[in-house]
């Protein structure tokens, strides 16, 4: 197929580019960029007048449940969740069932994911076996194999000594150690942000050193023995700025955050049924919703570059993992295709501008990855042609019905979002979106 995408606002990090212009793509390539007049016969023409063509966006953490939890998610319906949110490659996350802390469940999974998947998915592998932290996987083999990334995610990596070995490795590999930041001692049994609302609530709180904590123990192990750190999910302004302090001291560290974490607060575990407060399960995630003063640290360390990437910690689960008693519904939400929409806010808020958001999606977490000979997230003439189309100024209601992925459970039920994912094009072809105008 050759498709001709007319008049968008072009915005690719890599090339430092932001203009109005043409993409032609030919095959699996694009083949010119810039103002095109002269385009094969055969050519689709779309327009995508005030709509912003960037490079596909890239999700360095998600949970596609397959093997072992297809009633939650499986590879096919969470690629299609990614396409439907912009997103051309994404990572899953190795906590699956069996869990990938081996080279053959690594292959078996690449087969996987090329058999059934419309994305580029890429094996993050565990760092102990079995996920349990208590002996270090070949990470050297996994690498080998396909792994991108090694993570016990869902579990810290609680002991020091594992943690500095894994380092260690990652180190002579060039993949990072993904580390989910939770002393499960101080967070034991907390179920959302502890705090003035978990009293009001009943609930019992998870405090924000429990991230703390942990973040400051590896950047201090990177720090006097070296690695390649990359800190999942920041949630709280004491995490921004731990790693911002880091930083500056030139350690190796590299760190995500969640649209919901940049997003929306601990007061969306509440909601008003008449005069009557009712908790909403569908805000109970890991970590936990935090403060308003933490959500506007998180936005500001993803405006300066203190957070490097944005990725989606997907997490889908059944109605039944969901409903229930707080205390013992499922921590998650299925981010995948609200993911820009929530985003958008803080571009209308003047909180971050269109390039950085663009930035955060793209080549942010290609250069967390980027060892891995992964594609590099970029328009110009001869890359792949990954692709995403989206329109700033589209407003929608979350409709979790509307979902492709199988899990509905989002705490952003019913509100309106400005932005939306229009098309998505992985290797040329056309895998989400028909919205748009094409020229006869």
């Amino acid at each position: 197929m050759t498709l001709l995408l007319k008049n968008g606002r072009i915005i690719d990090p890599y090339m430092n580019w932001d203009f109005i212009g043409d993409v032609l793509v030919t095959d699996r390539h694009i083949t010119d960029v810039g103002v095109i007049n002269v385009y094969p016969d055969n050519a689709k023409i779309i327009d995508i007048s005030n709509m912003i063509i960037s490079p596909g966006f890239i999700d360095l953490h998600c949970h596609l449940r397959e093997p072992g939890e297809e009633d939650k998610e499986t590879i096919a319906t969470g690629t299609l969740a990614a396409a439907a949110g912009g997103f051309t490659t994404i990572c899953a996350m190795p906590n699956t069932i069996p869990p990938i802390d081996n080279p053959d469940i690594v292959e078996e999974s690449l087969n996987r994911y090329d058999k059934d998947g419309v994305v580029n998915v890429m094996p993050i592998a565990c760092v102990s076996l079995g996920r349990a932290g208590s002996v270090l996987t070949d990470m050297h083999a996994l690498a080998a194999s396909g792994a991108i990334g090694f993570s016990d995610d869902g579990n810290p990596v609680q002991n020091d000594d594992l943690m500095l070995h894994a380092l260690m490795n990652s180190s002579d590999i060039g993949l990072p150690v993904i580390n989910h930041c939770e002393d499960s001692l101080l967070s034991d049994g907390g179920v959302m942000n502890k705090g003035r609302l978990s009293d009001f609530l009943g609930l019992k709180g998870w405090p924000s050193l429990a991230e703390e904590k942990m973040v400051k123990r590896d950047l201090d192990l990177v720090e006097s023995s070296g690695g390649f750190l990359h800190l999942a999910h920041i949630s709280t302004a004491g995490s921004v700025e731990l790693i911002r302090k880091a930083k500056e001291k030139g350690v190796m560290v590299t760190a995500e955050a969640t649209p919901h974490h940049l997003t929306i607060t601990e007061d969306f575990t509440k909601f008003h049924n008449g005069p009557k407060i009712r908790i909403n399960n569908m805000a109970k995630v890991n970590p936990p919703l935090r403060s308003r003063i933490d959500v506007q640290a998180v936005v500001q360390g993803l405006a300066d570059g203190i957070i490097d990437c944005i990725a989606t910690d997907h997490a889908p689960h059944s109605t039944k993992d969901k409903n229930g008693d707080f205390n013992n519904s499922a921590f998650g939400i299925s981010g995948l295709e609200t993911a820009l929409g929530s985003l958008m806010q803080l571009v209308h808020k003047n909180l971050i501008d269109i390039n950085t958001l663009v930035n955060r999606l793209t080549l942010g977490p290609y250069e967390v990855i980027k060892n891995a000979n992964i594609m590099r997230p970029t328009l110009s003439p001869g890359s792949i042609a990954d692709v995403t189309i989206f329109d700033p100024n589209y407003d929608w209601a979350v409709k979790s019905y509307d979902f492709v992925s199988k899990g509905k459970n989002t705490p952003i039920e019913g509100e309106i979002m400005k932005g939306k994912v229009i098309m998505t094009l992985v290797k040329g072809n056309v895998v989400f979106g028909n919205e748009v105008n094409q020229i006869e």
